[in-house]
């Protein structure tokens, strides 16, 4: 789960994908190599989010809305099928800033996340253990976010 960083001179490293809720809790947590487009990362992503209990009826399976700053091509049609609103930016059209009022509960959660010493520079060989902090620290940010 380690590839060459397009933008770190070749070197190898490893991204972290994160999907949240409209507050900032980690709903979904993945790893892949850092030269993998992260529209390849979306669809386990969204498979991998736990059913959310609610107050009346069944429990959601599934986001209401998806906001994105990227342009997702493939993936835009399983999240269609799936029943799940996009608003993705679109190239030309649309400016970043307009998706900046969203995003910026992403970019918060991952400071957060690189706040974790483990997280911040990969120690572990294997992935399934880099993956396995990761959603620790995630769990983390749940259980502060529920102390308070």
């Amino acid at each position: 789960m380690t590839g060459s960083n397009p933008v770190d001179r070749g070197e190898y490293g490893s991204k972290i994908h994160l999907i949240t809720e409209r507050t900032g809790l980690p709903l979904s947590a993945g790893i892949s190599g850092a030269n993998v487009h992260d529209s390849q990362a979306l669809i386990p992503l969204v498979k991998g989010i736990p059913p959310i209990r609610s107050r009346r009826g069944p429990r959601r399976r599934k986001p209401g809305k998806l906001h994105a700053g990227i342009r997702l091509l493939p993936p835009t049609a399983m999240v269609t099928q799936r029943g799940i609103r996009h608003r993705i930016r679109r190239k030309g059209v649309e400016t970043s800033q307009r998706l900046g009022r969203h995003r910026w509960t992403i970019e918060r959660t991952m400071a957060r996340l690189a706040g974790c010493r483990r997280l911040h520079r990969r120690y572990e060989r294997k992935a399934e253990h880099f993956l396995a902090f990761t959603r620790l620290a995630c769990t983390l940010i749940c259980y502060r976010r529920l102390t308070k």
